[in-house]
């Protein structure tokens, strides 16, 4: 091996050593991560308890909950879509249980579909949530027609005048309105996408070391 050759050799391994390990710290935070889901879907799929006093998040995030009471009839949409359905909306209603008014997500009613608001007497089943899923590109809801754009809870409980308290339904509160129960499917896991990425360019850069090597040898030969 010539002097040219070792400079190139020592950059070339390096820089594998570095992808490699960058590959396996993804492997890793995909166990942690699988790990996490887990724990959330064993959360999700627990047995309901009464409703919290004061519920806050984290402790009470994916809390499943019971709460007995009467949806009051008032409710507004969240634009939404769904796999193989298309476009349509987020029913969230007003829902009033020991003196207190809280909201529910009752569930996904198609674009253009007619559905009976939730109302009167019920036993909401559900988990409770607090969606993060407002950004500096959300539109403002028309709040005259009761249309948003995303799941504000602050906002949505300051138009509805409830406690900032999401119950997302896990069976049906009205006919028409399909339930969307929380479960971990939302929760972003590209873990393993980024390792097969690193990996790959590791393999690439030992592929374009071994080839610049090679030319090396081939001009000194």
């Amino acid at each position: 091996m010539t002097r040219k050759m070792i400079l190139p050799l020592l950059f070339g391994l390096i820089g594998v050593v570095i992808l490699i390990g960058l590959g396996s710290w993804q492997v890793a935070r995909l166990q942690w991560k699988l790990g996490v889901l887990a724990e959330i879907d064993a959360r999700v799929a627990a047995a309901p308890v009464p409703l919290p006093a004061a519920p806050e998040t984290p402790r009470d995030l994916y809390l499943p909950v019971s709460a007995e009471g009467r949806f009051t009839g008032e409710a507004l949409r969240v634009l939404s879509s769904r796999k193989m359905v298309g476009a349509g909306h987020r029913i969230i209603a007003v829902f009033e249980t020991g003196g207190r008014r809280i909201l529910v997500d009752a569930g996904f009613v198609p674009e253009g579909d007619a559905a009976q608001m939730p109302q009167g007497p019920a036993i909401i089943t559900g988990n409770l949530h607090w969606p993060s899923e407002v950004d500096s590109f959300t539109p403002a809801p028309d709040v005259a027609k009761g249309l948003w754009f995303a799941r504000d809870l602050p906002a949505m409980a300051g138009a509805l005048q409830t406690e900032p308290v999401l119950i997302v339904a896990r069976a049906p509160v009205a006919a028409g309105i399909e339930p969307l129960p929380v479960d971990s499917s939302g929760i972003p896991n590209d873990h393993l996408g980024y390792a097969i990425t690193w990996f790959s360019l590791a393999v690439v850069w030992l592929g374009m070391t071994v080839l610049y090597l090679w030319r090396i040898r081939r001009r000194n030969a």
